[in-house]
């Protein structure tokens, strides 16, 4: 039996995800340093980033406003009282010898968040997984290891404290997922909210977004969890779902040669496609938790509450649920729209103008997404207005023009803007549906093949896709398809 098979009928994963979003704030969550991304190194510093003797931490607003936004949507209670604490390790990138954080009392629990799976069918599961706490933390420096000195021959690394103080949120998830693509789908979806409401770019390549996976293997049936895993270092939605895929049925093969799962911290290795041990899981004794002395502690009245609540905008799952009550769009269009919300606000500009929901997805998912890819641009860079798209569609939908006469004038519009109508106009792209100027085309066509003519005649009847093509080529595809095929079925029959 696999390993797979073995998960499905002999062991059941247990999986939690601790999630780090940096937010986008200018400065940094306890002074006035900028949080600018790709500076020099150790340029966005200054005393209290470094933990100078004396210094004292002030909270910024912005940052306790993002992270209530977070946590109202991802359905959290907030906490009517909580407070920083003081977490001590010791690392080179930590300046202070200790990091920020919240512990017992953070400003935010029990949420949840729903995923959206499709079964063997080809149909939409939707899961809810639970969110344990989320809290407020300051980020630490990087290390970059440099090699080898060339004259002393020793390694040696760089330190760059440009990241220590950035402002973090990280978001604890339930033990609920129980595969990689759970695990995966969970991650993304977190990620579509915080850029939804705007608190992060959860840019994973620039460690905006970043996952730690907590995973223990057991038999199916058992209550008690097995001995916990956690896993690092993982830059991609895929690297989740392969690391936990790996990890599952390494914990698998162990049980089964009667070896111990030690609770641990790996590391996926990218280019071997597996984990590898890099130390021994620290228990929260071993940070020294206390109350952080130089911040007080934090109270968010109703009013403030209820003000944030009101600025936060409709969520990716809502969206969803309305583009297929109400568009009637299908859970795939609806969730390649809702994906990127200015993809969707566009979508749904292009709708309001007054184009059918279902030939303005096509048309952004389709030709404008494949445009955007190409030229590595955003859907807020393109000239082509919602409005001017909409109006491409109408023409479209009225005859005026043709499907392909719309592709081939779409790029000019994406990259000049102006009036469909106007460019189509100027051109002289209008469908020809006249039935005497296409019957006058035709009979010159037909005159022009007597051997093609002669063959239909006798048979091949396939041939009319070459007389059509004909015809389109010699209007430069503005003949309408539709009068086309039914006056040529009618001329090539010598009717």
């Amino acid at each position: 039996m696999t390993t797979a098979a073995k998960v499905k009928t002999q062991y059941e994963a247990i999986i939690g995800l601790e999630t780090h979003c940096q937010l986008s704030t200018q400065t940094k969550i306890f002074c006035s340093a900028s949080t600018a991304f790709g500076a020099t190194p150790n340029t966005n510093i200054d005393p209290i980033t470094l933990g100078m003797p004396g210094v004292l931490p002030v909270l910024n607003q912005k940052v306790l406003e993002y992270a209530v936004k977070a946590s109202l949507a991802i359905n959290c209670q907030i906490a009517p009282y909580s407070k920083f604490d003081r977490k001590q390790y010791f690392y080179p990138d930590l300046p202070k010898n200790y990091q920020i954080s919240q512990y017992d009392l953070p400003i935010a629990t029990q949420g949840w968040l729903e995923i959206e799976l499709t079964d063997e069918a080809g149909d939409p599961i939707r899961k809810k997984i639970g969110i344990t706490r989320l809290h407020m933390e300051e980020d630490a420096g990087k290390l970059v290891h440099a090699g080898s000195d060339r004259l002393s021959g020793s390694t040696y690394s760089l330190v760059d404290y440009n990241r220590a103080g950035v402002p973090l949120v990280e978001i604890v998830s339930e033990p609920d997922m129980r595969s990689g693509q759970e695990a995966a789908e969970y991650a993304q979806e977190l990620r579509r909210i915080m850029r939804y409401i705007g608190v992060s770019d959860g840019n994973m390549q620039e460690g905006s977004l970043r996952c730690d996976v907590n995973i223990s293997v057991r038999p199916v049936g058992q209550k008690e969890f097995g001995t916990k895993v956690e896993i690092k270092n993982m830059n991609s939605f895929n690297a989740i779902q392969k690391a936990i895929d790996y990890e599952i049925e390494r914990q698998i093969n162990a049980i089964e040669a009667g070896e111990s799962i030690i609770q641990e911290t790996r590391l996926w290795e990218e280019n071997r496609q597996q984990t590898f041990s890099m130390r021994s899981k620290e228990g929260s004794s071993d940070y020294r938790y206390f109350p952080e002395p130089d911040l007080p502690a934090i109270e968010v009245s109703q009013e403030q509450l209820e003000q944030w609540y009101s600025t936060l905008p409709e969520l990716p799952a809502q969206k969803r649920e309305r583009y297929e009550q109400k568009l009637g769009l299908s859970a795939y269009d609806s969730r390649v729209l809702t994906d990127d919300r200015q993809v969707a606000e566009y979508f749904e500009g292009t709708v309001t103008a007054g184009a059918n929901a279902k030939q303005a997805a096509n048309w952004v998912m389709g030709d404008i997404a494949a445009y955007l890819k190409t030229e590595k641009l955003a859907i807020a860079d393109i000239a082509l207005t919602p409005t001017i798209l909409a109006e491409l569609i109408n023409l479209i939908e009225d005859g005026t023009i043709s499907g392909k006469i719309a592709k081939e004038i779409l790029p000019e519009l994406l990259s000049q803007g102006g009036s469909a109508k106007e460019l189509v106009e100027r051109k002289g792209l209008i469908k020809i549906s006249n039935p005497e100027e296409l019957e006058a085309i035709i009979d010159e066509i037909i005159d022009a093949h007597p051997k093609e003519l002669e063959q239909y005649r006798n048979g091949k009847t396939k041939l009319q896709g070459f007389f059509v093509g004909q015809v389109m080529k010699k209007t430069s595809g503005r003949a309408d398809p539709q009068l086309t095929n039914q006056l040529l079925g009618k001329k090539l029959k010598g009717n």
